[in-house]
């Protein structure tokens, strides 16, 4: 695993944004029976989700994350010098996105653009991207964007996938200053898990095709997607966490010299109500500790980490609170962060 540690850099700020629409789960009954609806909401505990309209797109999300960070924390933009959009979901194949943000934002032609594409545990990978950067005297400040559009990428007629995603975009502010204590990263990848959670047509490997976007049966319980519709093997995935997150744990834990009492806060990716319970379990962490947007937003992909802090923890962060931050999923990719949030600015929430 590849373990990192950086200082004098930190946050400063954390914005996020969702979407106005509202999906009830329960009531998400136009392609099964409410009763097979009701026990699937039950096991994942995701109740309502945020839906982007057809015109919305993952940077439209971060773009009003961004405007309000830079807002409440009156930010000279011509003084952001780096630029990073993390997505699966971007606006094109090309142009990348973070370059269309830096000219909507009104950033310098001067700043450093450029895309992030990774899964669930991205934001995680960007923090450490930005902080590595960040030990440049030739950047002054740096904004991650983060966003996620998963509704539109997931069969509403495949049990499996239909009730557990949400859209979503977050924005961080990133700054040097002598203040900043250690930050520890912790980060793992298995490609021989590629096909646990994918999207298999519709890039250049497996070009889209007429047939690749028709719907079809995909399973002996009468589950609908196409080939550009994205899949999860749920319990492999489960499988996947509960081997592999609880030695990323340990690991971190003795590589930083950090006790567990000494974390505030544990945020963990919000995949599903049943894993996050698993590993308070399985890790003995304290339920009051582990804040919980699952059931109001659903997985948002790699936007969870920095939505759950926005949305949970905005009025209980005080100056020199510590976190544990753990993200997990498509590729297989995973990560761990312990960091200090030291007069990290919070805004509230935005709906697009």
């Amino acid at each position: 695993m590849a373990l990192l540690t950086f200082s004098g850099v930190g946050i400063s700020a954390l914005s996020a944004a969702i979407p106005r629409t509202v999906i009830k789960n329960y009531e998400y009954t136009e392609h099964f029976p409410a009763d097979e609806v009701k026990e699937v909401v039950d096991k994942i505990g995701i109740v309502e989700r945020r839906f982007a309209d057809g015109n919305t797109c993952s940077s439209d999300l971060c773009f009003a994350a961004a405007e309000k960070l830079i807002a409440d924390n009156q930010i000279d933009r011509s003084e952001i010098d780096l630029l990073i959009f993390i997505s699966q979901t971007p606006d094109y194949r090309m142009p990348a996105t973070s370059v269309i943000l830096q000219h909507r934002l009104g950033l310098s032609t001067s700043a450093m653009a450029f895309d992030i594409n990774l899964g669930c545990s991205a934001f995680i990978y960007g923090l450490s991207v930005a902080f590595g950067l960040m030990q440049q005297p030739g950047l002054r400040k740096a904004l991650i964007l983060d966003g996620e559009t998963r509704s539109k990428v997931y069969s509403p007629k495949d049990r499996r996938t239909g009730f557990i995603f949400g859209d979503a975009g977050a924005a961080a502010l990133i700054e040097r200053n002598e203040k900043y204590q250690n930050t520890y990263f912790s980060f793992n990848s298995d490609g021989a898990r590629e096909d646990l959670i994918k999207i298999r047509n519709g890039g250049y490997r497996f070009p889209s095709t007429a047939e690749s976007m028709k719907e079809k049966v995909v399973d002996e319980y009468g589950n609908i997607r196409s080939d550009e519709q994205g899949y999860m093997n749920g319990s492999e995935v489960f499988n996947f966490v509960i081997s592999e997150i609880p030695k990323d744990f340990k690991s971190i834990f003795e590589y930083s010299k950090v006790e567990k009492a000494e974390i505030d806060f544990f945020v963990f990716h919000q995949a599903n109500s049943f894993i996050n319970s698993y590993l308070a379990k399985k890790l003995k962490i304290e339920i009051e500790k582990i804040p919980s947007t699952i059931e109001k937003y659903g997985n948002t992909s790699s936007v969870s980490v920095p939505l759950t802090i926005v949305s949970e923890l905005k009025d209980k962060i005080s100056s020199g609170n510590k976190l544990f931050l753990s993200a997990f999923g498509v590729g297989m990719t995973w990560a761990s962060s312990i960091i200090k949030l030291d007069g990290c600015k919070i805004s509230d929430i935005v709906e697009v």
